[in-house]
């Protein structure tokens, strides 16, 4: 059985605490992403998705110069492992309604797997492709 390791992207743009919603933004534009990593050092610390710059930022009358402390995901990060199988991280995905998952390893991010990666793969097995369509019902963009 594949695991995320195996399909996961690993040069990922991330941004840190010293780090503002315009910058998250301009990177967001620039690598064509929704979804960003918030490190200390290689540490996971959090994520921004371009729905918490909607919701936490735009939504609640901050500028962008607010902080992305002030719009990150941050303790309720859901994060797989490099050994998880893809049809656990399929099935990890549906039952949290994301489409992004930080890979970490003893809290140091080392990527993200994504749907994306999954489906254009398509080696995930009938449970899990079945688990991924749950995701598109209530969508949460993280």
């Amino acid at each position: 059985m594949k695991t995320v390791k195996e399909i996961m992207t690993d040069e990922v743009e991330c941004v840190t605490l010293q780090d503002n919603v315009f910058e998250v933004a301009t990177k967001m534009k620039q690598f064509d992403v929704g979804f960003i990593p918030v490190v200390d050092g290689k540490k996971l610390i959090g994520v921004i998705t371009d729905r918490d710059l909607v919701i936490r930022g735009y939504a609640e009358k901050r500028s962008g110069s607010a902080s992305v402390e002030q719009v990150m995901s941050g303790e309720q990060v859901v994060s797989v492992s490099p050994d998880t199988s893809v049809d656990d991280a399929a099935k990890l995905m549906a039952s949290h309604k994301v489409r992004r998952l930080p890979v970490v390893e003893n809290g140091e991010l080392l990527g993200v797997v994504a749907i994306g990666d999954l489906a254009v793969r398509n080696i995930f097995e009938n449970e899990a492709g079945e688990a991924l369509s749950e995701i598109s019902e209530g969508v949460k963009s993280r």
